[in-house]
């Protein structure tokens, strides 16, 4: 009877010791395979854009995005939050506001002369242009780029503060009311790379051209948005208009 037990002792050690060797042989060759990938993949170089020039081209800003502070004040008083005097101040208009943080589409600039807060509709407007902005780039053959959200809800002490330094800077500027964000037309953030391999560098112009289609599109849909053009600050205005 005992040498039966030790002859199925051995039939089950053996056994399993023949599953650990197939499946560890199996995880090593699955090990190695993707190793073998992920160095092929490495070996390819920089990921380029293949830009299809045809679609890449920029709008007339001046003609395009000429919505004077004006027009765009009106709907911004309608619509939008009172001013404040200060942050202090803002803190309380938190529950008709929402704070902006970086995505993946966007990243909000170290602000000097706001705070990062919009209405829910004009953060929903800036999440649009975002992720149509990737869309675009993506069709046009161009490698992903980040906007730069230059200045959101200024207090009346931003105002202030800022007409000190800027004296074009409007006293009475829609961005006091929660409505209104700049997005750089200049800067940009790359996107540094995909799965280890970097991505190479998108040409300003192309990114320039695609932003200004993107906001093209979006403001001929009646209703949607105004769009003033900064030469000086290098950036596009824009205020929600529901």
């Amino acid at each position: 009877m005992l040498e039966k037990y030790l002859r199925l002792a051995v039939v089950v050690f053996v056994s399993a010791t023949c599953i650990y060797l197939i499946l560890n042989h199996r995880s090593l060759a699955r090990e190695r395979a993707a190793r073998e990938a992920e160095e092929a993949w490495l070996a390819l170089g920089p990921i380029r854009n293949e830009p299809v020039r045809s679609r890449i081209y920029d709008v007339n800003f001046s003609r395009e995005f000429n919505d004077m502070n004006d027009t765009q004040l009106k709907v911004a008083q309608a619509i939008g939050v009172p001013p404040v005097e200060d942050r202090e101040a803002a803190e309380h208009l938190k529950s008709r506001l929402v704070k902006l943080e970086d995505t993946d589409t966007y990243v909000v600039d170290s602000l000097t002369h706001s705070i990062p807060y919009l209405i829910p509709s004009a953060k929903e407007l800036l999440d649009l242009i975002g992720r149509n902005f990737q869309d675009s780039l993506s069709s046009k053959g161009l490698n992903p780029n980040k906007l730069i959200v230059t200045s959101v809800l200024r207090t009346e002490a931003d105002v202030k503060k800022l007409r000190r330094h800027n004296l074009n800077a409007s006293e009475n500027s829609t961005h006091r009311y929660g409505t209104t964000f700049d997005l750089s037309y200049w800067n940009y953030v790359k996107v540094p790379e995909y799965l280890g391999r970097p991505y190479e560098d998108v040409p300003q112009s192309y990114l320039r051209a695609t932003l200004s289609q993107v906001l093209k599109d979006i403001h001929d849909q009646p209703g949607t948005c105004y769009i003033k053009f900064e030469r000086k600050q290098s950036c596009f205005h824009i205020t929600v208009r529901k």
